[in-house]
Parts: structure tokens; C-alpha cells; sequence
């Protein structure tokens, strides 16, 4: 099947008019030169690939952690209805036992694939090698010390789907673990008070993750720069932000796509089961009680910031609003995060061989079409 008249962000990042091919769930020919006549008229929409999640809890009135298969089929049900075609769903703090049912549930999901949800490609293991000052949200009573044995044992439970494990470099054992762990995912820093040398220490060692920027680390201080710079300075760290309009100010994000560019920014929701809910909705997240307050979800009694109630499709929307240039807000909800869990090969871009996941939108990204392996959702 083919489709003409469309404006594509193709896979060297800029878009160009033209037509596509979806063969048998893959993308055929991308703007070629010939064009079959009956060819099905997009009237000038824009098409981009389809959005990949690689930090979101939950969705829908579930949790990842719930280690609930029919929650986490539900998740992905939510994901694919807004666009998110690609999904890796972010664990919390908590016991081992805990994490390995919820893992275990991930790889029964990826390995099923239901038609019209959203493709699980990977977890984000979110703690629990975490600073205690930095915790946010996470539950002080599950924090460890980077553990490689215990983590690989998780690895091993679910078929090596972990594809990003965070760890605050200032533990001790941190540059070990990254070491050791990089070899068989990506490796994040997160929920840290470290100090630069710890954190570049960290990307020496084979770190190339910040999980959400600003957030749950120490600001930049001219004499004492922490995290970011470190993270900065190494060309093969990318860096997630939360865009929920919430979490981050608009001038920041704008800060933060110069600093990194916008082929190291990753687009993430950090959503919690809340997202998809209204306002006063009350859940559980990781053994504490939260509520969605003012837009954001809120720990129940406190102002700390528990996850947002968002999804990718309006962190996207946000950013476009607030002056990121398309091509790299597109980039950095599709193909970066793909590049974070290593399925570039398979999503992120409209290149020929690739899964035909796409979203057919508007010219103000006001509404879009859903397509997932070249079918559309109803």
C-alpha cells in the first residue's frame, strides 16, 4: 500500500514531501520517485514515526510494579491510543521479589505483541541503587547499594528485557556496577546527590543515560557542577526530560536541548496509573499515596512530586509549543529513545525495513492518526 502527498520525517531527521510504502507491516520505499496512481491521498499531513516511551510507571489506573499482566496489557492498550507505539515501562523501588513478578510480566507482554497495543521493547529498571537525599517519590525503605548480582539475576528472569538500569554514582561500588552493567543494557544516572567527579566517573565507566534532567539531581553550580555538566560533556550521554508542562519549566527544557542537542534529548512522560485520570484521583505508587493535584501527581500530604499524569503525545505537543524545533522534538520522542533500549534498528525512524509504526497528524499537531506494523487503530 502506498501514500502520497505527505509531509515525512524521514530517517535523516528533516522532513521532505513525498510518498511511502508499507509492505506487510514494514515500510517499503521511502519518497520514491514513481508513484502508483491509486495511491491513497494524505493531503499534505504529517507523518512521523510513532512515539517510543522508555520512562512511564503506569497508565490508565495501573502500575508496571502491580506486576498485574491484564494492568500492564491495559497500559499498553492506553499507550497505543496516543500515539506511543514503542514502550519500555519504568519500574520503582522495591524488593526483589517484587520487581522479578513485574518483569516477568513484561516479557509474557513482549513476547505476545497483541495486535493494536503498543510494543513492549524493554524495561527501565528505576531504582533501587539510589541516594537517599535524592529519593523523591521512591521509597527509602527498598534502597540498596548497586548490587550487580542482584541485578543480573533480575536480567536473567526476564529474558535480559531490562534495557536501562539506573544507579546514583556516589554508592559505593557505582563505577563497578556501571562497568560491569553496561555491558548488558544502558546505564543511567539517576536519583543522585553526586558531585562531578563521581558522576563523570560514572560516564567513564560506561553511564550514556540521565534519567530525567533536573529532576532528583543537583542543579548546576558554578563552583560545584554536579551531575549535568558531567553529563554534558560526554558526547555519548543522553539525557531524558519530563515534559508534562509540570515538572520543568519551558525555559529549562529549552536550556536543555541546547546544552545536549537535540540529537541527545529523549522525550518522557515519567506518568504514573494516574495519567488518563482526573483531577483528585488517588493511587498508590510504590507503598505511598499519591493524588493528582493541580495537573501533576502529588505524594498525598506533601508537595513532592510523584510522577506526572501525562503521556508522550502531549510532552510532544508541549515542546513544539514552547519553541523546540521540530525536527528535534520529533527525534527525541521517537528515534533517541529507541537508540536508549536498542530498537533503532527496528522503530524510531520511516526508513525502508522498519516496523510501518506511524502517526498520520495534523499540521498543528493538533490530532494524529494511529498506525501500528501499517494497520490503523480504531
Amino acid at each position: 500500500m502506498f501514500y502520497q502527498n505527505a509531509r515525512i520525517f524521514c530517517g535523516d531527521f528533516r522532513f521532505h514531501t513525498g510518498a511511502f510504502e508499507v509492505i506487510d507491516g514494514k515500510f517499503g520505499a521511502v519518497c520514491p520517485e514513481n508513484v502508483p496512481a491509486d495511491a491513497i491521498d494524505l493531503q499534505g499531513a504529517t507523518v512521523i514515526p510513532g512515539l517510543v516511551e522508555v520512562h512511564s510507571h503506569g497508565a490508565a489506573g495501573y502500575d508496571f510494579s502491580d506486576g498485574d499482566y491484564e494492568g500492564l496489557k491495559a497500559m499498553a492498550a492506553y499507550y497505543a491510543s496516543v500515539g506511543v507505539t514503542s514502550f519500555a515501562p519504568a519500574s520503582m523501588t522495591l524488593p526483589y521479589d517484587v520487581l522479578e513478578t513485574a518483569f516477568v510480566n513484561a516479557r509474557r507482554l513482549a513476547d505476545a505483541q497483541p495486535a493494536g497495543h503498543s510494543v513492549l521493547r524493554g524495561i527501565q529498571m528505576e531504582g533501587p541503587y539510589f541516594s537517599y537525599k535524592k529519593r523523591g517519590a521512591q521509597n527509602a525503605d527498598y534502597l540498596k547499594e548497586p548490587d550487580f548480582e542482584g541485578f543480573a539475576k533480575l536480567q536473567e528472569a526476564c529474558g535480559g528485557l531490562v534495557r536501562i538500569v539506573d544507579v546514583a554514582p556516589e554508592l559505593p561500588g557505582a563505577a563497578e556496577f556501571v562497568a560491569k552493567a553496561s555491558k548488558l543494557c544502558t546505564v543511567s544516572v539517576a536519583h543522585t546527590d553526586s558531585d562531578y567527579d563521581h558522576a563523570k566517573a560514572a560516564f567513564d565507566a560506561g553511564a550514556t543515560h540521565l534519567t530525567h534532567l533536573y529532576n532528583a539531581m543537583p542543579a548546576i553550580h558554578h563552583r560545584n557542577p554536579g551531575v549535568i555538566p558531567a553529563a554534558v560533556e560526554n558526547p555519548g550521554v543522553r539525557a531524558e526530560i519530563i515534559c508534562d508542562g509540570q515538572h520543568i519549566h519551558p525555559s529549562s527544557v529549552r536550556l536543555a536541548f541546547s546544552m545536549f542537542g537535540g540529537e541527545r534529548m529523549i522525550l518522557v512522560s515519567d506518568s504514573g496509573r494516574c495519567a488518563g485520570k482526573e483531577e483528585g484521583y488517588r493511587f498508590d505508587l510504590g507503598g505511598q499515596m499519591a493524588e493528582i493535584r493541580g495537573g501533576v501527581a502529588k505524594l498525598v500530604g506533601t508537595d513532592t512530586i510523584a510522577c506526572s499524569a501525562a503521556n508522550l503525545w502531549q510532552c510532544l505537543t508541549n515542546v513544539l509549543r514552547w519553541g523546540i524545533l521540530e525536527e528535534d522534538a520529533v527525534r527525541a520522542a521517537t528515534y533517541n529513545p529507541a537508540c536508549a533500549i536498542g530498537a533503532q534498528n527496528v522503530v524510531g525512524s520511516i526508513e525502508t525495513g522498519k516496523q510501518a509504526d506511524f502517526l498520520v497528524c495534523t499540521p498543528d499537531y493538533s490530532a494524529c492518526r494511529v498506525f501500528l506494523a501499517g494497520k490503523e487503530i480504531v
